[in-house]
């Protein structure tokens, strides 16, 4: 049982000397300036990297990321018709389609959907 033990201690020492000096041997200490400028296209940035970008771009990502998973949801329920009773099946697809649909109007009548603006 002693044996195990040391063995095992012994075994953690080694392991964690062995990360320390991986740690202390892979730190990079010199920064370079062309590393550390971001990257466009490999020409020099015209303006700063840090700039807000426009609201809108995030509001259709967020479009596009609902209607993507609208896509991953109704796709089972094609696949489970044969298996499901008829009655419950309809009523869950009318519901969520209904969802969805209201979803779009809401997003059609705040002007989302208008790209010329």
């Amino acid at each position: 049982m002693f044996s195990i033990l040391v063995i095992a201690s012994v075994i953690m020492t080694i392991s964690f000397v062995v990360m320390i000096l991986a740690s202390i041997l892979s730190k990079k200490t010199l920064v370079d300036r062309e590393k550390s400028s971001p990257f466009e296209c490999g020409f020099d940035p015209k303006s700063s990297s840090r700039l807000p970008f426009s609201l809108r771009f995030f509001l259709i990502t967020i479009i596009f990321l609902i209607f993507d998973v609208e896509i991953a949801l109704i796709l089972p329920m094609i696949i489970i018709f044969k298996f499901s009773n008829l009655m419950i099946w309809s009523m869950t697809s009318i519901i969520f389609i209904l969802i969805l649909l209201i979803g779009l109007y809401h997003e059609w009548n705040q002007g989302m959907l208008n790209w010329s603006s």
